[in-house]
Formats: structure tokens, C-alpha cells, sequence
């Protein structure tokens, strides 16, 4: 027999299934759907996953997709929190019509961690004001609408604080525009009267509010994570005389040296006890003899661990002395944190579990086959006992705090757990968010990207291996032009004990004053290792970045008199960086036009008053003079086309007059490695 099929509760049926007739329960309407979209907010970092990075004193710039449907006006906030604050400070949005972007500054006055997120609503009042203004204007009956608007502007004299002048306002704003005794002129002019739009803006109804659903951070450290001139000194060569021991004393000596020649930072390599078990002899040699002093990296003897000093050096009071000397003449110290121990280590005697144990139950040491270091016992981060661990190595840092030390150079960071570094450094800057963190890790991009974004301060770059203009055009636009700029701080070294390479090698002394002028003048951070400025270039075999008798393993005392130095160069540069806040940025750099593939040509600014703009050309090749016609951007300058205008070179006080884009410089790396042009204007004057 056949089935027919029953419709008497078709309709039932269909409701039940829902719309799509899935056989599932349809589902109610949200209780409190947003009415507003908020997307695509920047500055965003991985979705929220890790904070941007700002200086003390920046504008953070918010901005934002915001809309809805039909056309209400729309009103938006960042709210805004500083770090240990409760409350949310409020800045407006600015709407960009064209695309429907909206924006908002947001002052930074306070290091540490802030965070952010945006809200918009519905703009009842504005949207009713307008139409109300130009159904007026058309002469329209507005009889209606104001009894609308009145309505608006009594519900928001009841949010308003009761008693106050402003609910006060309000109410006799509302009562106005009800009365139909008033003539329609005077309650439309009451309307749209901008005061009442104001209050109006504050006293909006919280309930129409759309809260973006998620809060972002920002990290804010001090000016001098940002912008900084670095030296790294080994106070163990500070010695009085060859030969002699250096002491945290005798390298005080040579502190006002370093801030004459403008240094912010004075880093030292690691300053504990040494290990004896297989120390290294000179020039890396596998056995050292009885008074050779060891790599100050294979840390740690029977004279303590990394919460102590060298004897040799000095006692915790003598290195205390040596940070407040540096205080008093406007620099810092920056100390290495390296997370390894020598055989001798307290640690490996008292905790050799925390270490990497052979079946034998020996400890293994370190190894990057086919080369050993066996005056070094790595750390195993991933132990069982891997808490207390991770504790003792974040208390070394607040040890070393305590002592009024302010900024650490972390050791090979990359070779540590990621979640280590990421837990130690918000803890220790959530305590002293006055700390900043130099990433030394010379490895693949992405990592020295993670370490970055998970807490790093600072980073070492690849500036030491990009050498010619079009590599560092290529690098340059990446850190500054790109995500990066937004949580990776680029520090440019010249030169490290473990790094000297070719293009130092094979170029001499007008190579060092071309890499001094690049790194001072493309990225605000920069440094040298102490030596740079006598041109030392001597390396211990051909093809080697190592140095021949490398201070890592010897005293290295050096005549700071000696003739040639390129201390005024040094001195002159880190004046003008003093001078100029155009080198005190990162994201302020533009690449020109230059006919010389050998020469880069670069403009810096800074905003004013009185605004500053430079426009650096510096040879990439110290072989031979360069000549070149360089292309002035002269709409960036404010410019015109034939308008005469002057150029000063800070490194000599030279100045010349430039006509139209193309001009034409000369650099002869013997004599100079380059111009910084201050341009000025006429009507500039000096």
C-alpha cells in the first residue's frame, strides 16, 4: 500500500527544524548583539599574542575599521590603561570619511606594560541633530523632531551626575526643546548648539556601547632602551700597565674616556669567578697554562658562582663603585647574563641535576660537533627539577638588580627555552619595568624574531655581514619599514670579540669610519667593541672572524693615545646623535635615489619645532673615492623644484648651496666615510 505523507502539522514541523530544516531547534536571538564592528585594529602584534614596543614620551596611534549598518553616525574611544592602573583613560576617534577608518592618540607618560582596546556606539544625538539641521535648512516641519530630541537630551541629564551643572544644562536644553511655546528658530539653534553636542558626546547611552573583544598590550620601556650608543670594555685588560691584571678601579679609570667620547652604555663581558677544569689557553688554545686567565664565559670556581666577582677584579663593593662612577659621568652598565656553568661551577656540585647527566653519571659538556668546549656545562632548562632551576636564574638577574645594574646582555638567549625567557623577563620587569634586555643571537630569522616579541629589549642583527648599499637598502627596509619596526629593536654593532669580519679585515682603517658612520646614523642603537676605535683588524688565520689573541682568553692592553684613533670620529658622531633627535628614531628612515651602486643616500626627520631633517650619503666601499649624484626628495623637505637651499655637513661644519633634485657629492673614505647634511630652508637662518 502506498504512504502518503500527513501536512496537518507541516507548519509545526517546519518551525521546529528551523530555516534550514535541519531537524535541530532553532536557535533565539543574541540577548545583546553588537551594534557596531570594530576590525582590524592596529598596532596588533600576532592578534594580541605578544605587546608592541614604544618609548616613554611616544604617541601611540591607534586605528581602527568601525561601522554599521544604515547611516548613523558613529562615536568610538581607545581606553587606554597604564601599568598598575585601575581606571581606563579615554581618547576620542577621529573618523577618516573616505575609508572608514578611525583614529586616536594615545600619550605614553609611564614605563611598563599598558594595555588597550576600543569601544564605539551608535551616535543617537549626532545623527538626530544633523537631520534635524537640514530638514531645517529645507524648511521642513521640525515639530516632531524636536519632541525626539528632547526625549534624547533628558535621558542623558538623568546620567549625568544629579545636582551637577552639566545635568543641570541638560535638563534645561530638553525642557527647551519641548517647548512649543518657543519659536521653532530658537529650539532648532538650541539643537544644534555645539556645547549641547558636546555634552551630549560624554552623556551617550552606555547600553547602545559595542566593546571590541580584545585588549591588546603595549610595551613601554625608558628612552635609553631605544636610543643608546654602546662600549664594550673587558675590565680585566684595564690593567695600569701591559701585562697587569685590569680591576673594576682601574677600569673605572678609563670611564671618563668613554663618556667624553659620548657612550650611554659601558657593557661588560662576564665579571664572576673562572673555572680551571680545561680553561683555555691563548688564541683558544685547549690547555692553558698556570697564569693564563681563562674565558670569562666558562663562569663559576670554588670562589663562586654567577652571583659573584672575580677576585681578581676586585670585591660586589669595588663593581657597585664602578656602576655609580659610570652613573655619575651620564652612562650605565650593562652586565652579561650567560646561563652556563664550568665544571667548577658551585651548581654542578650542589645541583647536578639541573645539568645534562651521561648514563656514567658524569655531566655532559658542551659540544657543536665536531667542537668541544668542555670548560663549559650547558643548563638543562627542561630538567625535572627544572622549576627551582628557572627560579634561581630569574633571582640571578634581581641579585644582580639589586646591585644597580639596569640592562643585561643575554648570552646566546636562542640555545634557552622560549618560555623560559618569556616567564623570567615579564617577571623581572614586572618588578624593575626599568630593565632592558640585549638579545645576543646571531641565528635564523625567526627565532631572533621570537625572542623579540616574547620580551627582548634589544636585538644583535645581521648588520655585521651586510656591507654593501644594496644589502643594507635591502635589511634596513625590513627592520624599518616593515612589522619589525614594531617589537624588534635593531642594536648595531661594528664589531664583536667574536666577530671581525672581511670587509674590517680587507679594508683597514677607512672601512672602520665607514661602518662607525652606518651603524650611528641608520639605527639609534649602536655599538662597538673596545679596540674598534684603534682599526685592531688583525684576525687569527685567513678566513677567520676571530681576532688573533682574542681578549676572550687573554689581557689585551691597548694605548688608547695611540696615534690614528678614531675617537674624534666617535666623539663628533655621538654628538650629533645627542643633537638631532632625526638619529634618536628607527622608523624615520626613507632610501633616495643615489647614481653610484656603491654609495647609499638616506633621509632622516623628526617633526618640530624647529623640525629636523638630515640627509646622509656614506660610502660602502673604503677602496677608492666615491662620486656621485645624489636625488634630493625635495617635496619631503617642502621644497620647490628651483628653490635654492642650503646643506651643512655636521661632521665638518662645511656648508654648500644646492639647486633642483640632482647634486653631486664626493667621499673620500681616507679623509671621511660620508656627509650628514643638515638642510636648511631659507627663512631657516643659522
Amino acid at each position: 500500500m502506498s504512504k502518503t505523507r500527513d501536512t496537518r502539522n507541516s507548519r509545526t514541523t517546519s518551525s521546529a527544524r528551523g530555516a534550514g530544516g535541519t531537524g535541530r531547534r532553532a536557535s533565539r536571538p543574541p540577548r545583546t548583539p553588537p551594534r557596531v564592528v570594530i576590525e582590524r585594529v592596529e598596532p596588533v602584534l600576532d592578534g594580541g599574542r605578544h605587546p608592541v614596543k614604544r618609548l616613554e614620551g611616544d604617541v601611540l596611534e591607534v586605528s581602527a575599521n568601525v561601522f554599521k549598518d544604515g547611516h548613523d553616525l558613529l562615536a568610538g574611544r581607545v581606553l587606554a590603561r597604564p601599568p598598575g592602573g585601575r581606571a581606563w583613560r579615554r581618547f576620542d576617534l577621529a573618523h577618516d570619511w573616505d575609508v572608514d577608518r578611525w583614529r586616536a592618540a594615545v600619550p605614553l607618560d609611564r614605563i611598563g606594560l599598558w594595555e588597550f582596546t576600543l569601544e564605539a556606539w551608535p551616535d543617537a544625538f549626532g545623527t538626530w541633530a544633523d537631520g534635524l539641521a537640514k530638514k531645517a535648512e529645507a524648511g521642513q516641519d521640525v515639530a516632531s523632531d524636536l519632541l525626539e530630541g528632547a526625549e534624547l537630551v533628558r535621558a542623558a541629564a538623568a546620567r549625568a551626575r544629579r545636582g551637577s551643572r552639566v545635568a543641570r544644562a541638560l535638563a534645561a536644553a530638553a525642557g527647551l526643546l519641548a517647548d512649543r511655546a518657543a519659536t521653532p528658530d530658537r529650539r532648532v539653534a538650541a539643537a544644534i548648539d555645539p556645547e549641547l553636542r558636546e555634552a551630549m558626546a560624554v552623556h551617550f547611552d552606555p547600553a547602545l556601547v559595542t566593546r571590541h573583544e580584545t585588549t591588546y598590550r603595549v610595551r613601554v620601556d625608558r628612552a635609553r632602551a631605544g636610543c643608546a650608543a654602546w662600549y664594550e670594555m673587558f675590565p680585566r685588560s684595564q690593567g695600569a700597565a701591559p701585562g697587569e691584571h685590569g680591576t673594576f678601579a682601574t677600569a673605572a679609570a678609563q670611564l671618563p674616556r668613554l663618556a667624553d667620547l659620548g657612550f650611554d652604555v659601558v657593557y661588560l663581558p662576564p665579571i664572576h669567578p673562572i673555572g680551571h677544569t680545561k680553561r683555555k689557553g691563548p688564541d683558544n688554545a685547549l690547555v692553558a697554562g698556570p697564569d693564563d686567565p681563562g674565558s670569562p664565559w666558562a663562569i663559576g670556581s670554588e670562589e663562586g658562582g654567577h652571583d659573584a666577582v672575580h677576585p681578581a677584579l676586585g670585591t660586589l663593593a669595588d663593581f657597585e663603585a664602578f656602576v655609580r662612577r659610570a652613573e655619575e659621568l651620564g652612562m650605565e652598565v650593562a652586565l652579561d647574563f650567560a646561563l652556563q656553568c664550568s665544571p667548577d661551577h658551585p651548581w654542578a656540585r650542589e645541583h647536578p641535576e639541573w645539568f645534562f647527566l651521561r648514563p656514567d653519571g658524569t655531566i655532559h659538556y658542551a659540544e657543536n660537533p665536531p667542537k668541544k668546549y668542555e670548560d663549559i656545562y650547558p643548563l638543562n632548562f627542561w630538567s625535572d627539577d627544572r622549576e627551582s632551576l628557572w627560579a634561581a636564574c630569574r633571582d640571578l638577574l634581581l641579585f644582580w638588580i639589586e646591585r644597580g645594574v639596569k640592562t643585561f646582555r643575554v648570552d646566546n638567549p636562542h640555545t634557552k627555552p622560549f618560555a623560559f625567557w618569556e616567564w623570567a623577563i615579564a617577571d623581572v620587569q614586572r618588578r624593575h619595568p626599568d630593565v632592558v634586555f640585549l638579545s645576543e643571537a646571531f641565528t635564523r630569522p625567526n627565532r631572533m624574531k621570537g625572542l623579540a616579541k616574547l620580551g627582548f629589549t634589544q636585538s644583535y642583527t645581521y648588520f655585521t655581514w651586510r656591507n654593501t648599499a644594496r644589502e643594507l637598502r635591502e635589511y634596513l627596509t625590513e627592520l624599518a619599514g616593515t612589522e619589525m619596526a614594531e617589537y624588534f629593536r635593531p642594536n648595531f654593532f661594528t664589531n664583536t670579540p667574536d666577530i671581525l669580519n672581511e670587509f674590517l679585515q680587507a679594508g683597514g682603517r677607512p672601512a672602520f669610519r665607514v661602518r662607525l658612520l652606518l651603524a650611528a646614523t641608520l639605527s639609534p642603537l649602536y655599538g662597538i667593541y673596545g679596540g674598534f676605535e684603534l682599526a685592531e683588524n688583525v684576525p687569527r688565520e685567513p678566513g677567520s672572524e676571530e681576532y688573533l689573541h682574542s681578549e676572550k682568553y687573554q689581557l689585551r692592553w691597548r694605548d688608547w693615545d695611540a696615534p690614528g684613533s678614531l675617537d674624534p670620529d666617535i666623539r663628533r658622531l655621538n654628538r650629533i646623535r645627542c643633537e638631532h633627535p632625526a638619529l634618536r628614531q628607527l622608523r624615520n628612515l626613507v632610501f633616495h635615489e643615489v647614481e653610484n651602486e656603491n654609495v647609499l643616500f638616506y633621509h632622516k626627520w623628526a617633526d618640530g619645532p624647529p623640525r629636523d631633517d638630515l640627509l646622509v650619503v656614506a660610502s660602502c666601499e673604503p677602496g677608492g673615492v666615491q662620486e656621485a649624484m645624489v636625488h634630493v626628495p625635495l617635496a619631503d623637505l617642502g621644497l620647490g623644484p628651483w628653490e635654492p637651499y642650503e646643506v651643512e655637513d655636521l661632521l665638518t661644519g662645511e656648508r654648500w648651496t644646492w639647486h633642483g633634485v640632482r647634486n653631486y657629492v664626493r667621499i673620500d673614505p681616507a679623509e671621511r666615510a660620508g656627509h650628514v647634511f643638515r638642510v636648511i630652508r631659507p627663512g631657516d637662518g643659522a
